[in-house]
């Protein structure tokens, strides 16, 4: 168990965010509340469903909740993994490590003292049932409470946005031009890796036109083939740090309905209730009996 005191880096961020277009935090780690972290095992045991679990540099959260239906803030986080993620999800994929990856990359710039508070996340994504599961997953945000969403602009399928709504800031996160493997997709931001990967992307590419046409028929060693250079090249990019393959920047002037989708939003979203007194005061003295 350990106690994260502020970090250096930590406040500056907090205090630019807050001088410039953003707003201020719903609370500031080591300076008006202290959250102990690492309390929890994460689970980095690979078993057949999760195997890359294990690789160096596969991503770990901290995630920080409500106790209960109407609680405060728990006064400590809990380990969240790729192994936790993909039971969620129902299986190992690509997207699932790709989604989880951007995500950690994105919650370097929004939760610089590695504190992920899903109470006051948005994300936006694509279509895809892994990136927006995990998306899901990892920020808390939901179709029916309007804080999920998917990119109006196609371009950006494989790529994520998450917006912190206490502070104001949106980042943009997605792979690096290198590990992109989407057939006519474009990487919509500059960054290129700079180390070489063991499965050739193109041949990825070429092999997804034909597994994922809807009305092909590939044969049955096309498909164990593209499932073993996905599995490969999870591996691959998880044996490198995870800025050497992903890149994120933040999005100024931020508005929501600019990149979602409307006709894929609820139109009369639910409010959510279950964090409305995260930061409720505590009572002045103790409960005593009779009285």
């Amino acid at each position: 168990m350990r106690l994260r005191p502020i970090s250096l880096l930590a406040m500056i961020l907090l205090l630019f965010y807050s001088s410039s277009w953003c707003g201020e935090p719903t609370y500031k780690e080591g300076v008006n509340t202290f959250i102990e972290t690492g309390v929890t095992q994460p689970d980095r045991v690979p078993t057949w469903y999760a195997p890359m679990v294990a690789m160096p540099y596969a991503p770990e959260f901290e995630i920080l909740a409500t106790k209960g239906t109407q609680g405060r803030y728990y006064g400590r986080t809990y380990a969240v993994t790729l192994k936790d993620i993909v039971k969620w999800h129902g299986h190992d994929c690509e997207g699932i490590t790709h989604v989880a990856n951007c995500c950690k990359t994105a919650f370097k710039i929004l939760f610089p003292d590695g504190i992920i508070d899903r109470s006051v996340l948005r994300g936006i994504s694509g279509t895809s049932p892994c990136w927006s599961d995990g998306l899901a997953f990892l920020t808390g945000a939901r179709l029916q409470y309007g804080t999920l969403g998917f990119f109006k602009n196609k371009d950006y399928s494989h790529a994520v946005i998450l917006y912190r709504e206490d502070t104001g800031v949106a980042v943009l996160a997605t792979w690096k031009k290198g590990i992109n493997n989407i057939p006519d997709e474009p990487v919509v931001l500059p960054g290129a890796i700079t180390w070489k990967t063991k499965v050739d992307m193109q041949k990825v590419i070429d092999l997804k036109r034909v597994v994922k046409d809807a009305k092909g028929k590939p044969d049955p060693y096309q498909v164990d083939l593209l499932r073993y250079y996905q599995w490969q090249h999870v591996n691959d990019i998880l044996s490198h740090p995870l800025d050497e393959s992903y890149q994120a920047e933040i999005i100024k002037d931020f508005k929501w309905e600019e990149w979602v989708d409307t006709t894929k939003a609820v139109p009369n979203p639910h409010t959510r209730s279950d964090t409305r007194l995260k930061n409720y005061p505590y009572r002045e003295r103790p409960v005593v009996e009779g009285k």
